[in-house]
Parts: C-alpha cells; structure tokens; sequence
C-alpha cells in the first residue's frame, strides 16, 4: 500500500487531505464526489477521526485509488494486452517447429507463477498482533457512508474462504458490517463461492473459518471481484497478470493464508447455525439495499502492519470506482467470454448500467436468430446469466464506447418482431423484480440492416406535451430524443397515481407520434439528463412487467414500482448525500462543487 500511495503521487494521482475528518458520511461524501470528477484523483485522509465518540485515528484512510484508466493500468496493466495473453494460451496448438516448442514451453512455464506461495515466516501483515477482546473493530477509521446504512461498513475488504475439504479457495469482495467491536456481517449472495462454502460447513454443522484482507497490494482487490468461473482461486489470476506468484501467510487463529503484504488482516469463524439482520446499505446500484437476513463472523484476532493504511470505496450513484475496474474486466475476459460465445467481437457494459443491468455486444450475425442464440448463452454463462438487458449489434455497428453512434445505429434497426423477453436468474441486489433474484430479460437484436420508416409523424415537443396534458394531468414534462432516427425516443415524466399501463392505453390516440415512449417519475428526474436517465430506467424496468407494446409502439415503464403495479416487495430509495454535509463540506472549502454538479449527478 505505501508503494501503491507513492506511485500515485508519481502520477499526480494523488491528493492528500490532512484535515481533520469525520468517518461518518464527510471521508466518503468527499470521495464519492471526486470520483465523479472528471481528472479524479485518489485521496489520502491523514487525520480520520469519529466525531460521535471523539476518537482521534493514527491510520490514514485511502480511497478512490482505482481513479481513473491510467491508476488501473498502474496497478493491474493494460486490460487488452492482458487479454490477448489469455487468448493465445486459449488457442494454444501443438507445437511444430523448435522456435514454437520454445515458444510453447516458455508461455507454459511462466504458468507456474500463478500458484500462490505460502510462506513458513509470519508476514508484514501480522507484525502487530491483537486476540480475542483486544481485537476491536473501532480500533480501525471504518467508515459510514450513507445516513441510512445500518452502521459502519468495511467497503473494500478481500474476504478469504476455503471449501470444507479444503481443497477450493476464494477471494471474493463482499460489504461487511460492524455489528460490535467482536462481530463482523457477511453478505454472502446466494450465487456467490462464499456461500456456496457457507452451506458445506453448515450442513456438516461445523464453523466456517474466514480471514479478511485489507489494503496490501490493490491488484488483490480487482483480483477479488473478477468473473472467475467456480474453483478457480481469484489469486491465481494475481500470478498470471504480475508473472509473480502472491505470496500468502498462515492466519493466527485459523487455518486461511492470506497475502503477506496485507495492511490488517482480520480473522475469525462463522456460526453457521446463527444468521442476523444485515443492512441497509447504499449500493453500487444507486438504491438502498434492505435489511436481510445473513451469516456474521465472529472475531478471534485483528492483526496488521506496525504503520498500516485503511483502503475503503464509496458506492452509490454512478460513476463511481468501479467503473474503472469493471473496464479492465471487460477487456481481459473477452477471450473467455468468446469461448461460449465463439461469435462475440467485443461487448460494453456502460457504467450507467451499472453493469449487470444493461449490456451491448458486438457479434458476427451469420443467420436469422443467431442475436437470440447468442442471448441464451450470455444469460447462462456465469456473471453474464444476471443482466437484465441485452443489446445486439452486428460486426459493422461502430465502436461500442461511441454513445451517439452506437444509439442511432440501434435505434434504426429496433423491431418489435425483434424483442426477446424471458425470465431468469437476476442480480441479488436488483429491486425491480416481483420476486427475490428472479426476473425479466430484455434482449433486443439489432444485427440486421436499417428498419422501414413506420410512418410516424413528429411534432414538436411542446405541441406533443399539450396533446398528451389533454388526455391525462398526470403528466408534467416531456422530452424527444433522436428525432432524425427510425424509433425516435419520447421521454415523459409523471405524477404517478395508478399504474402506467392504463396511460399507456390513453395514451393510444398519439401512437402515430410515438414509437418509443419511456415513463418516469416526475418528482426524482430530470428529462434533460440522459445519463442518468438510462440509470434511472435500466435499474427500474422488468421487462415481464414494464414493457407495453401495440402495434409498432414500444413503451418502457420506468417509473418506481409500488401497489399501484401490484408489488409487493418494499422499494428502495434512492442513495443519495445527507445535505448538511455536503453544505458544510462546501462551506469549509473542502469540496468545491456548484449546484449544477449535485444536479448534474443527482446528489
């Protein structure tokens, strides 16, 4: 971590705040801010302190430190590069000639740095060692960073797990709450390795030991929230990127090794007969999580460096850190995408999806129904199976990263006959489906050449605006997007009082205006702000639910769902900053951001 701390200030990667800050909500209100900036920048607060109990930390607290592409290159590589390393061990053939056995044999035996090394000495990270009660979680500046997070949170922790036998590692990248100064949450998600181990020690009724690396290298960090398939153990891939195995220690009190070089490692067992209430917290999503039900850990040593440093993130709305990572991810596991999606050229998964929401991908389109092929192997490969939303696009569409391009290019060749809508596994988190992890999925295949023009015929937005106010006062604003495309986009926000279906059916009279009509709240958007109105839609919509379609007329209900829809689940709110913060953050001249910023973002 001082490594990773002094090549950022190299950079000019790095801003050091040496004022006295508060853990809860001003550290990370402050990050998350700058990571919304566009020249972002890591921070090192030097002063941490909890004003609610006047305790005062000698541990700086480092976030934002995957910042921007050039940190991420810093600390993991280039993700294309790394990629095509991966491609050609993939298609690796026999070899002929003695320059390919040489070649041949030197890939294969730079292989072995992939196996992690384990120490026989204690390491860096166990020079300072506290057992039992004198391990206590407010020794350490973890954060809060929402006012209605069920408490503190370690946002950046390297959960380390093995299977019953022992044989199968994991590194996973969970929130973990503090409960106590002894008792730590663990949000283990059903589809993830952890739990998966969890169910193994609990029905052989048995403790599950786990050990919990913060800070160290940050390539452990990215290493620990990467789409390795089941079994393959997250620090292999470590080895394979550093051509230099990770070198691990054995944990205190359990049988865990751990990198040596992390800042504190923090050890202990699980009950798995006992399960608590974890949350809320504000997610990557933008929204609340709720309350849950989830194992917790119960604590049995707290060991570090003599001078750590604490890494935390900040999640919320986007964009945010993980935008960053997520990048590097899709460039290094395309080629193992592509090996069951032989046809895939490349995919995006733009931030404001946050990811699993909504994702564009690039194929070689051979026959009819190729993109709806293609669709049912991306929803059932591995982390692909939870996005919601699926966009298909031909080798000739432009490039995935050029937003207006890419928008148009699918916006004339959006069919109705086109549309595969389904059901299936959807992320643990999402909050827009009628039940608990299982959804609709969307995909849209826009493979083929530019759709006939329907003959609709636009007005203008006001004149659009009065016809529709005419038929329904729900109604307060309107906005027309891509007018000059074959499926122009009318956005319009709402005074929800019923559901959207029977709008959508008032409505009918103007469809020889419309084509695509999207419905959102009036009270939380702004019709002005694309970016987070894709956000805003994409997290909001089940395609089983919020999808009307008549005649060439598609509309996307993407207002937040209640009884009026027949939900039944509790909604979340939005994430959003405590304002008398942000005010006295603004005040102190510790931020510097105008009312257009918080607008801008939805603050």
């Amino acid at each position: 971590m001082k490594k990773a701390i002094e090549l950022l200030k190299q950079h000019n990667l790095l801003k050091v705040i040496d004022e006295e800050l508060d853990i809860y909500l001003e550290i990370p209100h402050i990050a998350y801010i700058e990571v919304k900036r566009e020249d972002s920048k890591a921070i090192l607060f030097t002063k941490p302190v909890d004003k609610k109990t006047g305790k005062k930390f000698d541990i700086p607290v480092l976030m934002n430190v995957f910042c921007n592409e050039e940190a991420v290159k810093l600390f993991i590589g280039d993700g294309d590069k790394i990629g095509k390393e991966i491609e050609s061990l993939l298609k690796l053939k026999p070899p002929v000639t003695f320059s390919e056995k040489i070649s041949t044999f030197t890939k294969l035996f730079s292989l072995k740095n992939t196996i992690p090394k384990k120490l026989k000495t204690k390491g860096e990270c166990q020079e300072v060692i506290k057992l039992g009660k004198d391990a206590k979680l407010t020794d350490l500046p973890i954060i809060t960073t929402w006012e209605q997070d069920g408490g503190p949170f370690i946002t950046m922790g390297q959960v380390y797990t093995t299977s019953l036998n022992g044989e199968l590692k994991n590194l996973g990248m969970y929130r973990l709450q503090v409960y106590d100064d002894n008792t730590l949450g663990m949000h283990w998600q059903i589809h993830k390795d952890s739990n998966h181990f969890f169910h193994e020690y609990k029905k052989a009724g048995k403790k599950m030991p786990v050990s919990i690396g913060i800070g160290g290298d940050p390539m452990y960090i990215w290493c620990g929230q990467a789409p390795l398939p089941i079994g393959v153990f997250e620090l292999m891939l470590y080895g394979f990127v550093k051509n230099t195995p990770a070198k691990l220690v054995k944990s205190i009190t359990n049988d865990i090794y751990v990198p040596a070089d992390n800042d504190f490692i923090i050890e202990g067992f699980v009950d798995t007969s006992k399960l608590r209430i974890e949350g809320p917290f504000g997610d990557h999503t933008g929204y609340y999580t709720l309350e849950e039900e989830f194992p917790f850990m119960e604590i049995s040593a707290i060991t570090s460096k003599k001078n750590p440093t604490f890494l935390a993130t900040v999640v919320g709305k986007p964009p945010l850190e993980d935008k960053y990572m997520g990048f590097a991810t899709e460039r290094i596991f395309l080629p193992l995408l592509k090996t069951t999606a032989p046809d895939l050229v490349d995919y995006y998964m733009p931030e404001n999806g946050v990811f699993h929401n909504l994702i564009i991908a690039k194929i070689n389109s051979f026959y009819p129904g190729h993109a709806s092929q293609m669709m049912h192997a991306f929803w059932g490969v591995g982390q692909m199976s939870f996005v919601k939303h699926a966009i298909f696009v031909n080798s000739d569409a432009p490039e995935l990263t050029n937003h207006d391009e890419i928008t148009k290019y699918i916006l004339n060749r959006i069919n109705i006959e086109d549309i595969l809508v389904s059901k299936g596994v959807v992320d643990h988190l999402d909050h827009s489906s009628p039940k608990f992890a299982v959804g609709g999925k969307l995909g849209l295949d826009c493979t083929g050449n530019e759709i006939d023009e329907f003959g609709i015929t636009l007005l203008g937005d006001s004149d659009l605006l009065e016809k529709m106010q005419n038929i329904s006062n729900d109604i307060k604003g309107l906005k027309q997007y891509y007018t000059d495309t074959k499926n122009p986009i009318c956005v319009i926000s709402v005074d929800k009082t019923r559901s959207q279906k029977y709008l959508f059916e008032e409505l009918k009279p103007l469809f020889s205006h419309i084509k695509i009509l999207v419905i959102v709240d009036n009270k939380s958007n702004d019709l002005e702000n694309t970016y987070m109105l894709i956000w805003r839609v994409v997290n909001n919509i089940d395609s089983n639910r919020d999808l009307y379609i008549n005649g060439q007329t598609l509309c996307l209900d993407g207002t937040n769902k209640n009884s009026l829809d027949g939900f039944t689940r509790r909604w979340p709110d939005d994430v959003d900053c405590t304002k008398s913060v942000i005010d006295s953050l603004r005040e102190r001249k510790i931020i510097d951001i105008d009312d257009e910023f918080i607008k801008k973002f939805y603050l």
